[in-house]
């Protein structure tokens, strides 16, 4: 198993507002947060992937994996381990609810194996958001499992929550020498209605909601805040309208002269969309599926792009001064996609220089990645 490289575990509360009901937690014990980056402070590397969505063909190959006795599901990300593992930080999105003792099933309604959180935690990834349209798909009690599973492992997680001060709270990870907030929402629950007298169980995209627990993260001491949003519309290339004018309206946010938000993480759509720079800060509005079965669109066709997604890779400088911008001095994104035959991520930069035929799989990923001008503002294929 590959080391966890940022266990954190805090003891810092933050007085609740009424307006941003919101408090901070997960430092190292006697840390300060929000201090300055000292002198001379190094930079940091964030890596994000997309949606991790087991459908029944992938649980039966994670048994299969297992021996035909357990669920292991290393093996499907060992392909992107080299990746994800060299980040100071890295986030994957769990897009489905756990389920317990065999009572596993895909689409539509998700209950995954809860070996899945060891095998995030082995890759190398150190927390997940947790909103998704699939986050009550089992109810209360399938975020429970969940969350369970995930501390279980040791990966920390963002979106849902057991309990109210759970999701009153704001999911604070270290990041080489920064302080990095994660937020996560979703735009809807597939007509699940959130418990009875339990309405933090799961964020739900509100743009005021996500600048006001911005804010307040940033008070807590987050020098850098991620949003990972599950939005946009399924089978979509181009992100839509909600997508472009929430974008706009969060990237907008400054706090005395600083951003709000510092980076914007999309999922939900099952194919990569574009990476674009709005209003100085990186959105990301779809980083596709990372894990998914046979994928079928709305026309009832297997379509490939259902399998095909980037890492994306962020490189954070420090600030030339204390309480300025965290910034992202470079950009990047890796191309990958699921082999549903052999149950593997692969990493298609690395598969085509071993001289496999993704040539055109990769190059399509790049041109939709690209379609929006980031290439002008420096994002760059990564290895």
């Amino acid at each position: 198993m590959i080391a966890r490289r940022h266990q954190v575990a805090l003891a810092l509360t933050v007085v609740l507002t009424a307006a941003a009901a919101c408090q901070a937690r997960d430092h190292r014990p006697g840390e300060r947060p929000g201090r300055p980056a000292p002198a001379g402070a190094r930079g940091f590397t964030l890596v994000a992937s997309g949606d991790i969505l087991p459908h029944t063909t992938v649980i039966d190959r994670a048994r299969f994996d297992g021996g035909g006795v357990a669920y292991d599901f290393r093996p499907m990300l060992a392909g992107i381990a080299p990746v994800v593992s060299r980040a100071d930080l890295a986030l994957c999105h769990m897009e489905t609810v756990y389920g317990a003792n065999g009572d596993y099933t895909g689409y539509p309604a998700f209950k995954s194996p809860p070996e899945i959180a060891a095998a995030v935690a082995a890759t190398g990834y150190d927390g997940c958001s947790t909103a998704s349209n699939h986050s009550l798909d089992d109810g209360a009690a399938g975020v429970q499992r969940t969350l369970d599973a995930l501390d279980a492992a040791g990966v920390r997680h963002a979106g849902t929550a057991r309990t109210e001060a759970e999701g009153n709270s704001v999911t604070l990870l270290r990041a080489g020498p920064a302080s990095v907030a994660h937020l996560a929402y979703t735009y809807d629950t597939n007509g699940y209605p959130l418990p009875p007298g339990q309405p933090w169980t799961v964020n739900l995209i509100d743009e005021n909601r996500i600048l006001a627990d911005a804010k307040v993260a940033r008070k807590a001491g987050a020098d850098v805040v991620v949003v990972s949003l599950h939005w946009g519309t399924e089978w979509q290339d181009a992100p839509d309208d909600r997508q472009l004018t929430l974008a706009r309206t969060l990237t907008a946010s400054r706090t005395d002269g600083r951003p709000d938000i510092d980076l914007i993480l999309g999922t939900h759509a099952h194919v990569p969309q574009a990476y674009e720079k709005v209003n100085g800060t990186w959105v990301v509005y779809g980083m596709g599926d990372q894990i998914a079965g046979e994928m079928f669109n709305h026309q009832g066709a297997q379509d490939a792009r259902g399998n095909q997604s980037t890492v994306a890779r962020f490189t954070f400088a420090p600030p030339a001064r204390a309480g300025g911008r965290w910034k992202v001095r470079r950009a990047e994104f890796v191309p990958q996609m699921f082999d549903v035959d052999a149950g593997r991520v692969v990493d298609l930069n690395k598969a085509l220089a071993q001289g496999a035929g993704v040539q055109g799989v990769r190059d399509r990923i790049k041109d939709v990645v690209l379609s929006r001008g980031a290439a002008k503002d420096g994002l760059v294929m990564g290895k």
